[in-house]
């Protein structure tokens, strides 16, 4: 008799949580699109005449369009990093793309007694790039994890091998990363004569299949294994990086189509199309499983689109490209589609940049960023909800010889509309206002002499906090 009454309110308040949970929202899904070396001009819906993509188009005209997107670095290996952690590449010390041949115990392997600088025999030593994401940092897979979600990597990975591979940094399942910085072969096996192992974590399947259309067939997989939980899904394509490399039947139709001006590879283009096809998938999968309405999307690119080895496509108007401290190296394409939250076929012309998807994404899943964890980028739910904007800066640090001529070791600083690149050797600065010089060829360094100071002592004082590695010249 005394227990009937406990026994009931239990069961009324088990009832009534039932029924709140019944209502209650499912969390929502996310699913980040990266590709690799994507031209902010490389989308028909970013103004390509070349080059089609319907379903990215698609995406954009149901999401939000950020105008003035960026990648964390000009080179691939730091926007991954920056984009995983929420840090700036130069807080990590991985500021260059990382080389497999050090990998695995090589000099710069976890265990090695690697030096702090490089002496390339140029005008100044500059420092050794981290080869692996350290596993004290914390990831947005594990993030995300830690809140019940399912975690799936597929693609391109690039922070480092045996040891650091996304099983490693918070996924469940990886399908194609490892520590090259480009795929052997887009066609299984995917080898060639130099790499006859393949892609090892990428077991061939059918001879002849196409590399992109097997990382959306391993996205599909995962999102049906997956649809009656929460998942993360990061879908990483190899693809638009060299070796250039088609399904001949879609290369045939851009044939016809080439004038001799700027866009104009054919095969460059088929491999967008199928770019563009593998997008197409993934909607119609989460249309057909009733995902789409708590499903968030971001697409996004790790550096400017190559601008070398023949030109395989063309940046204008911006300035050059991959590797380079110009807006053709840094400015990518951004989209972001979160159901009921972006406001369809918007363009957003707040600067946002890779280490921004971390924090972002901690808002999408409801997931609270422990209070040690220091994170650069920004929670961009204001900016897409329209209700905030940000008023900070954006950096960059590049402190590596490369593609010599242009892309010497350099920082950057974007304030608004004014963009600062300080060049280390030789010593130079160069000031645009990118809303009236988007392609940079007026340098107003000695027009503007307050802002350039201002500009600069900005620049050195983010650089001492982050504690970013610098060039130093060589003695005599």
């Amino acid at each position: 008799m005394p227990r009937i009454a406990p026994i009931l309110l239990l069961l009324v308040c088990f009832t009534t949580l039932a029924k709140g949970n019944n209502n209650a929202k499912p969390p929502l899904n996310v699913i980040v699109v990266l590709v690799d070396d994507l031209g902010w001009m490389d989308l028909s819906v970013q103004g390509s005449d070349f080059y089609k993509t319907p379903h990215i188009d698609r995406l954009a005209a149901t999401g939000a369009r950020f105008t003035d997107g960026y990648a964390a670095c000009a080179v691939c290996s730091p926007t991954r990093a920056a984009l995983m952690t929420g840090r700036h590449p130069h807080r990590l010390g991985i500021t260059d793309w990382i080389r497999a041949e050090f990998q695995l115990g090589g000099r710069q392997g976890p265990n090695s007694d690697k030096p702090g600088y490089h002496d390339a025999g140029l005008n100044y030593l500059t420092p050794i790039n981290n080869s692996f994401l350290p596993h004290k940092e914390l990831t947005v897979a594990e993030l995300v994890k830690s809140k019940g979600y399912a975690t799936c990597f597929i693609g391109k990975w690039h922070l480092g091998g045996k040891g650091y591979l996304p099983t490693d940094q918070g996924f469940d399942e990886n399908f194609g990363g490892w520590d090259y910085g480009q795929p052997p072969s887009y066609f299984d096996p995917y080898t060639n004569k130099r790499l006859s192992e393949g892609i090892p974590t990428l077991k061939p399947r059918e001879k002849g299949e196409y590399l992109t259309d097997r990382e959306a067939d391993e996205a599909v997989g995962f999102i049906k294994r997956n649809q009656d939980k929460p998942f993360f899904l990061y879908l990483s394509h190899y693809t638009v990086h060299t070796p250039i490399q088609a399904k001949q039947s879609i290369t045939e139709k851009y044939i016809p189509l080439k004038d001799g001006k700027g866009q104009d590879n054919a095969t460059y283009a088929s491999m967008l199309e199928s770019l563009d096809d593998s997008m197409g998938r993934l909607l119609k999968t989460l249309d057909e499983h009733e995902l789409t309405s708590n499903t968030v999307i971001i697409f996004t690119g790790d550096n400017g689109g190559l601008d070398r080895n023949d030109n395989p496509t063309d940046n204008a108007p911006l300035k050059i490209g991959k590797g380079y401290a110009t807006e053709g190296g840094i400015r990518v394409p951004w989209i972001i589609r979160w159901p009921g939250v972006t406001k369809a076929g918007t363009t957003i012309d707040t600067p946002i940049t890779s280490v921004d998807l971390f924090p972002t994404i901690a808002s999408i899943t409801g997931t609270r960023i422990p209070s040690g964890v220091q994170i650069d980028g920004q929670n961009l739910t204001g900016v897409i909800q329209g209700t905030s904007t940000l008023d900070r800066s954006l950096y960059w640090h590049f402190p590596h010889y490369r593609h010599r001529g242009g892309a010497d070791p350099y920082s950057i600083i974007r304030n608004g509309d004014w963009k600062l690149i300080y060049y280390y050797d030789p010593m130079k600065i160069e000031l645009y206002n990118l809303a009236d010089d988007i392609g940079e060829q007026h340098n107003l360094v000695e027009d503007k002499p307050e802002i350039t100071a201002r500009l600069l002592r900005s620049l050195k004082e983010h650089l001492e906090e982050t504690g970013a590695k610098k060039p130093i010249a060589k003695a005599g």
